[in-house]
């Protein structure tokens, strides 16, 4: 089965997305049940939303794209393992947080899913309740993921005392600086102060426009947060 992308539109009836959706963030939720994929992408409203129906489709999509948080069930179509397939998506996405979705899965189970070094980030058990997902991707998008990666990069740092001013540093720098932008302007209507950003940043003005560029060129903010980039 080829991905099936789309962008949620809100529905008659249904409550407008609060301020604090993420509305660029990309999911991809790895689930055979239809029904169950429009539950996610009903509850998931303003996120954009990528689904395929088996784990090795999935392998396929991240060759070439990389979203902000894959959902994967355990139950999926061929009779593939969600969690048979989790170190396979983990090795070629690692700093992409996963949240495991099963009714199936004993606790021993579980135990093995969040553990090691290619591991979920959370399980959560069916049936789905759309108000504890929302928050569970939520705390996802802002604690894991590039955000967990930099702090990891930032103890390394400090326990080889790598220099201020090294290559390595410099690279963490970016990006802690674009998480912090990605935070921020997400979902943000207003458009940044790139003088106000250089000087909290540290940076020249050149180097704020250069990350806000590349943030909208990758589909993490909003174009009309900072239309003046060369998105398209």
């Amino acid at each position: 089965m080829m991905p099936i992308a789309t962008m949620p539109l809100p529905h008659e009836g249904e409550p407008t997305p609060p301020p604090s959706a993420r509305f660029r963030a990309h999911i991809l939720i790895i689930e055979d049940d239809a029904d169950q994929v429009r539950l996610y992408t009903k509850g998931l409203r303003g996120y954009r939303i990528t689904s395929v129906a088996s784990a090795s489709t999935a392998l396929q999509v991240l060759d070439s794209t990389q979203p902000d948080l894959i959902i994967l069930d355990h139950v999926l179509a061929q009779g593939e393992r969600g969690a048979d397939f989790l170190p396979h998506i983990k090795a070629v996405a690692a700093h992409v947080p996963v949240i495991m979705v099963s009714g199936t899965l004993q606790m021993e189970d579980r135990i093995d899913v969040l553990s090691g070094a290619r591991s979920a980030q959370y399980v959560l058990e069916k049936p789905v309740r759309l108000q504890q997902l929302r928050e569970l991707v939520a705390r996802a998008l802002d604690e894991c993921g590039l955000g967990e990666t930099v702090e990891m990069l930032r103890s390394l740092e400090r326990s080889n005392q790598i220099e201020h001013n090294a290559p390595e540093r410099q690279f963490t720098q970016r990006l802690a600086r674009q998480h912090a932008l990605v935070t921020r302007f997400r979902d943000a209507s207003e458009k940044p102060n790139i003088s106000a950003l250089s000087r909290e940043f540290g940076v020249d003005r050149r180097t704020i426009q250069r990350d806000l560029t590349e943030l909208v060129n990758r589909g993490q903010i909003a174009e009309s947060v900072y239309p003046e980039s060369d998105a398209g």
